[in-house]
């Protein structure tokens, strides 16, 4: 009898978006509307994500345009992003909002990279946990008789087959966000 490790898969995919979202809010010295993602807005009585209240395009390599669909929302938008403390330029024309990036300082990347390796590190740690689970039930099976000694470690040897490659995802993400934030 074998192992099914379609939870165990689904958790490191799961764990895997989590890390690519996160790394998508840490900012680079490139626009990327991802960073907005968390910013709220207080319009119309409730608190909404600015991608409800307007269109958000890229407008060069470093400004992105925020584009109201009411355009009696603008203030709302500029002051929940002067709440949000982005560390970015914002701009209020006819138009909507312009947010510029500034250029990164060398202490700044560094603190960006820092972050990263933060989240990087709680991404692992809850592959860790799921395969501590995972190998609790393995054991678990093999004491009541479900499962054999020998399948016992053809599971573990698989279970650490996909924790192994999630972790290799996980750490290809970082490089490509590290190369991002010290280009």
């Amino acid at each position: 009898m074998s192992y099914n490790f379609s939870q165990l898969k689904q958790k490191a995919k799961e764990t895997e978006n989590w890390f690519q979202k996160e790394l998508g809010s840490v900012r680079t010295g490139r626009a990327s509307p991802l960073i907005l993602d968390t910013v709220m807005i207080e319009s119309y009585g409730a608190k909404m994500p600015i991608n409800q209240l307007a269109n958000i395009s890229v407008e060069g390599p470093r400004s992105l345009r925020i584009s109201p669909w009411d355009k009696s929302v603008v203030r709302d938008i500029e002051k929940g992003l002067v709440v949000a403390n982005l560390g970015v330029g914002i701009a209020v024309d006819d138009e909507g909002v312009r947010i510029n990036f500034p250029e990164l300082t060398g202490e700044r990347r560094a603190q960006l990279i820092k972050l990263a390796k933060e989240k990087l590190e709680e991404a692992r740690i809850a592959l860790r946990s799921e395969r501590e689970k995972v190998w609790g039930d393995i054991q678990k099976q093999e004491k009541e008789g479900k499962m054999s000694e020998d399948d016992k470690f053809r599971a573990k040897d698989e279970m650490q087959k996909i924790i192994d490659e999630a972790n290799r995802k996980l750490e290809e993400l970082f490089d490509k966000k590290e190369k991002e934030i010290t280009a």
